[in-house]
């Protein structure tokens, strides 16, 4: 490595990682957190078997999944204005995001929700408590010890995905990367360099991610 493109990454790596924590990771925090709200409650629909509202839910999740997130961030930030809908880069962002990973996050949830054994509800039942309480008291906590792992493992893949946003003229890491790039012509040096923060960002929520399932093994350990 010359010294020309060791001075580069030096003086980019602060111009890189800044938006990474100023975009990047709030990004990715505020759309997750939308995407549970939105994976809980069509979960829940589908799990209670409404069956007008079910059919609307897995609607929803057939045409989310089914279609490019890219393709999505192009439709709602490009094609929306053509209907009169016109919405800020980040915010169109965090719409399509929270959606696209909603879809993934309910399936994940009902998954984890069907796997509660019947008999849980029935017990529920039989000691007075309502739908509502029985959700929230005994199948909820049960069903989110199980989908933790595989939600963990939606989230790393959410911070990956917001390169994405990048093509919406989202200032993250990503374009910050190719601004620079534009300058100095060292995609080699600076792409693997963006690379290595996506690497760091993702080894934490890894390890987050263990600490919190040896947790819940912990509680569950004792509740058992």
């Amino acid at each position: 490595m010359s010294e020309r493109v060791l001075r580069i990454l030096v003086d980019s790596f602060g111009k890189i990682l800044l938006p990474g924590l100023m975009t990047t990771i709030p990004l990715t925090v505020i759309s997750f957190c939308l995407a549970m709200i939105i994976a809980v409650v069509v979960a829940m629909v589908q799990f209670a078997n409404i069956r007008v509202l079910k059919q609307i839910c897995r609607f929803y999740i057939w045409v989310i999944r089914g279609t490019p997130l890219l393709v999505q961030l192009f439709v709602v930030f490009y094609g929306l204005p053509g209907v009169g809908i016109i919405l800020d880069p980040f915010p169109a962002a965090v719409l399509v995001f929270s959606i696209n990973e909603g879809a993934y996050c309910a399936e994940t949830m009902r998954a984890a929700l069907e796997s509660v054994p019947a008999g849980q509800m029935e017990a529920g039942y039989c000691v007075g408590m309502s739908y509502l309480q029985i959700m929230r008291r005994i199948v909820m906590p049960q069903a989110l010890r199980t989908a933790f792992p595989p939600l963990s493992n939606s989230l790393i893949s959410m911070v990956k995905d917001t390169s994405l946003a990048a093509n919406i003229t989202v200032t993250e890491m990503f374009m910050a990367t190719q601004r620079i790039n534009a300058i100095y012509y060292e995609p080699l040096a600076l792409y693997c360099e963006v690379a290595v923060i996506y690497l760091i960002f993702s080894t934490v929520l890894t390890r987050l991610q263990r600490v919190g399932e040896k947790r819940l093994g912990a509680y569950g350990a004792r509740k058992g």
